[in-house]
C-alpha cells in the first residue's frame, strides 16, 4: 500500500471546542501512522505551540511533521529540526508596523518563538492571545532595532470585532500587493505573511521534500487560512463546522464535526 500524507489544522479540525483530541480521532491517527502513513499538524500557530500540541497528542514521532506559522516553517520530528523557513522581508515588516501605528491598530510579531509588541500596543491583548497558546510576551521599543531575528509572521488582533482589522487587511492587499498576503485564521486574528506563503505552499513544499506526489495528500481544515491548503491537496476536506469559504473549495465535507470524531471519518474514508 502506498503511503499517504494527512495535513490537519488544529483548532476546529483536529481538536474539539475544548481544545482536546477525541478518543476516536486519537485511535484513527494511531492506526494510520501504524499503517505507514504520515501525519502533519498544519497550523497558523507559532512552532513552539505546535510542537507542544504534537507532543501532547503523540504526534511527534517518526512519520510526523509540523507546519507552523501558516506554512512559513516546516519541522521534522524525526530529525528534530526545521527543514523549511521563510522570513518576512525587513522592509515589509517595518511598513506594516508603521501603518498599524498610524491606524492605532494592535500588531505583534515573534522573536525566538515569543510574542513581541511595541509599547503603544495594549498588553492585555497580547496577554489574552498568549494565554491561548501558553506563551510569554515581551515589550520591545522598536522592531527596527530590537528584534534578534527576522520573524516569519506578524499578526493584528481586535477582540472587539473585524472593522479595524478588515480595513487594515484591505490596505495590505492594496498597498503591499505582491509583497505580503493577509487573511483571518479566526474572527479576531489577522495573519500577515510573505506573499504566496500559506498552508497550501507549506504542504506542496513538504510533499516535494519527502518525494510524495500531491495526489496522495489529504488536507483537512475549517477556516479561511485553510482554503489554500484544501485547494492544493490531492483531497481537500472541509469539516462539517467549517466556514462557507472552506466548504466551497473542498472535495469532501465531513458528516461529523470537530466535536464528534470528524478527523476519524476522514482517515477511515481516505486512508484506511
Amino acid at each position: 500500500m502506498e503511503s499517504k500524507i494527512l495535513f490537519l489544522d488544529l483548532d476546529g479540525t483536529l481538536l474539539n471546542d475544548k481544545k482536546e483530541l477525541t478518543d476516536g480521532n486519537r485511535a484513527a491517527l494511531e492506526q494510520a501512522i501504524a499503517a505507514g502513513h504520515h501525519a502533519v499538524i498544519a497550523s497558523g500557530r507559532p512552532l513552539k505551540s505546535v510542537q507542544a500540541q504534537a507532543a501532547r497528542f503523540g504526534l511527534d514521532g517518526p512519520g510526523c511533521y509540523a507546519i507552523a506559522y501558516n506554512g512559513a516553517v516546516i519541522y521534522d520530528f524525526t530529525k528534530r529540526e526545521q527543514i523549511f523557513r521563510q522570513t518576512l522581508a525587513p522592509a515589509d515588516l517595518y511598513a506594516v508596523f508603521d501603518e498599524a501605528r498610524r491606524r492605532g491598530v494592535y500588531i505583534h510579531t515573534y522573536d525566538h518563538e515569543d510574542v513581541v509588541i511595541e509599547p503603544r500596543c495594549d498588553p492585555e491583548i497580547a496577554r489574552r492571545y498568549c494565554a491561548r497558546l501558553n506563551f510569554n510576551f515581551r515589550v520591545i521599543q522598536d522592531v527596527r532595532k530590537d528584534l534578534t531575528e527576522m520573524p516569519v509572521k506578524a499578526m493584528s488582533i481586535d477582540f472587539g470585532g473585524q472593522e479595524k482589522t478588515e480595513a487594515f487587511r484591505q490596505w495590505i492587499c492594496t498597498e503591499m500587493r505582491g509583497r505580503l498576503d493577509s487573511y483571518f485564521s479566526e474572527r479576531y486574528f489577522l495573519e500577515i505573511m510573505s506573499a504566496g506563503m500559506n498552508k497550501g505552499r507549506g504542504i506542496t513544499s513538504l510533499c516535494e521534500i519527502l518525494g510524495i506526489p500531491l495526489e496522495r495528500s489529504i488536507a483537512a481544515g475549517d477556516e479561511a487560512n485553510d482554503v489554500d491548503m484544501l485547494r492544493a491537496a490531492g483531497v481537500g476536506v472541509a469539516m462539517a463546522n467549517a466556514i462557507p469559504d472552506a466548504k466551497a473549495v473542498a472535495d469532501y465535507i465531513t458528516q461529523r464535526d470537530n466535536n464528534h470524531d470528524g478527523v476519524a471519518e476522514i482517515i477511515e474514508k481516505f486512508m484506511l
